[in-house]
């Protein structure tokens, strides 16, 4: 009798341990599944960025431009304007601190800064493609970033935008609308 009484508490066991896996497979499944389709969603998302700046870039250097001629007031035109700059993000912003672009951060400053792009100017002519190579030349942990508008967000801060700097990070903050 007592080898019966143990075989039906061995089975319920098996049979208890059988349902909490369940349980917690499916719970585990639906969370996956649902950072699946986010991670779509975002990928999807930046696709459509890109082919927008794709765009953006292709009708710009259609765009022809006069020589600009360098003048005094035009030599001056670029001077950094901290109480402006303020105004349009509300916080006290330093001269040429890349973390103002959006998706910098001190980290990848600093690696910028020892391939000797210091300035928002020198990254506004700095092409997407060797910010790319600088992030992936840098580690896995910086793979992840996609610099596509780092140039043109430095451009605005160098040439003094801050007004349409600030909005356009707002739209597009995180690669999100």
């Amino acid at each position: 009798m007592d080898f019966e009484h143990i075989n039906i508490w061995y089975w319920a066991l098996v049979v208890l341990v059988g349902l909490m896996g369940g349980i917690i497979g499916s719970y585990w499944g639906k969370a996956k599944s649902s950072s699946d389709k986010e991670m779509e969603l975002l990928q999807s998302e930046n696709e459509t960025l890109k082919t927008q700046l794709e765009a953006c870039q292709k009708e710009q250097s259609q765009v022809i431009t006069p020589p600009k001629v360098e003048t005094p007031s035009a030599l001056t035109e670029n001077k950094f304007n901290a109480t402006a700059a303020k105004e349009a993000f509300g916080k006290k912003i330093k001269e040429n601190d890349l973390t103002l672009v959006e998706g910098i951060g001190p980290k990848i400053q600093g690696l910028f800064h020892g391939q000797g792009i210091k300035t928002w100017k020198a990254l506004s002519e700095t092409s997407t493609v060797k910010c790319q190579e600088l992030l992936t030349s840098a580690g896995k942990r910086y793979r992840i970033h996609d610099p596509a508008s780092w140039p043109m967000q430095a451009k605005m801060a160098y040439k003094g935008q801050w007004e349409e700097l600030a909005k356009w990070q707002i739209k597009h903050k995180s690669g999100k609308f």
